[in-house]
C-alpha cells in the first residue's frame, strides 16, 4: 500500500475531528471558539476521550456555552453537569478551572477568543502561549485547541504536533507536516490531525487502518473512546511508552503510550 493510499484509508476510518464529535460547528465566532477551548480543557485531563466529549456536550446542554455564562454560574452547577457526563475523577478541580478560565477570558478578552488571536498578532507560538495561561489548559490543551482551530484560523496550518506525528510514525508514514499534508491531497488539515491523533492513541484503530482489504461496512465505535489525555507531565501515572511492535500488512504498528 502506498503512503497516499494509507492516508486515504486513515481519513476514511478515523477522519473525524473532536469538535465534530462534541457537536461543535466550528466557526470564527466567540461561542464555538469558547466551546472548543472547554473541550480542549476537558480532553487534556487524563480521562477517556469519550467521557470528555460527553462532558463538553453536557455543559452546553446546561447552558454553559459562553465565558460569561460559565463565569456567572455556580461551582456546583458546573460539577453537576460534569457528573452527569461521568466526568467524575476530576470534576471538582475541572469545575474550578473552567470558572477561573472563563473569568480570565471575560477580563482579558471581553469574552471573545478572537481578541486573543489578535493580541497574539496571529502568530501560532504566541497564540499557543496565551492559551497555556488559562487554568488547566497547559501545553496539551493548547495543542488540542490549535489542531482543531486551524479549521478557522489559517495561520495555524498545518498544525501537526508531536502527538499527530506519533500517529504518522505508528502507521509508518513520514513524520513531516509538509509531506503528510501533501499526501492528504487537499483534505482538511484539522481532519488529518485528528485522524493521526486517534491512531496514536489507539493501537487497534491503527491496525484497522493498515489492514489490507479493510472496507468500512458500518460506523465504527466512536474513535478515541479508549484514549486518555494527560494534562501535564507528572500529573498522573502511566506516562511510559511501550516498545512492542506489530505488523499490519507491511506497515509497522508500534504500541505507544495512550496519553498525549
Amino acid at each position: 500500500m502506498s503512503d497516499q493510499d494509507l492516508v486515504r484509508r486513515l481519513l476514511d476510518v478515523a477522519g473525524r475531528t473532536y469538535a465534530e464529535e462534541a457537536g461543535i460547528t466550528l466557526r470564527d465566532k466567540p461561542a464555538p471558539l469558547y466551546r472548543l477551548l472547554v473541550l480542549s480543557t476537558l480532553l487534556s485531563t487524563r480521562i477517556k476521550a469519550g467521557i470528555a466529549v460527553d462532558a463538553a456536550r453536557e455543559l452546553h446542554r446546561a447552558k454553559l456555552g459562553t465565558p460569561h455564562a460559565v463565569a456567572g454560574s455556580t461551582w456546583q452547577k458546573r460539577v453537576d453537569a460534569l457528573g452527569r457526563a461521568r466526568y467524575r475523577r476530576y470534576d471538582e478541580q475541572t469545575a474550578t478551572a473552567l470558572g477561573e478560565g472563563a473569568q480570565q477570558i471575560v477580563d482579558d478578552y471581553a469574552g471573545d477568543l478572537r481578541k486573543l488571536r489578535e493580541a497574539a498578532g496571529r502568530r501560532p507560538e504566541d497564540i499557543r502561549a496565551r492559551l497555556r495561561k488559562f487554568s488547566r489548559v497547559g501545553p496539551v490543551g493548547a495543542d488540542i485547541f490549535c489542531r482543531e482551530a486551524q479549521a478557522v484560523w489559517p495561520e495555524l496550518r498545518p498544525y501537526l504536533d508531536k502527538k499527530a506525528l506519533d500517529g504518522a510514525e505508528r502507521l509508518g508514514l513520514p513524520p513531516d507536516p509538509g509531506r503528510l499534508t501533501a499526501l492528504a491531497e487537499g483534505a482538511a488539515p484539522q481532519t488529518l490531525a485528528a485522524a493521526l491523533v486517534r491512531v496514536a492513541l489507539d493501537a487497534g484503530l491503527a491496525e484497522r487502518v493498515t489492514t489490507q482489504g479493510y472496507r468500512p461496512s458500518r460506523p465504527p465505535r466512536r474513535p478515541g473512546m479508549a484514549a486518555t489525555y494527560n494534562h501535564s507531565e507528572g500529573e498522573a501515572p502511566g506516562q511510559g511508552s511501550g516498545t512492542g511492535a506489530r505488523e499490519g500488512s507491511g506497515c509497522s504498528v508500534r504500541r505507544r503510550s495512550s496519553t498525549i
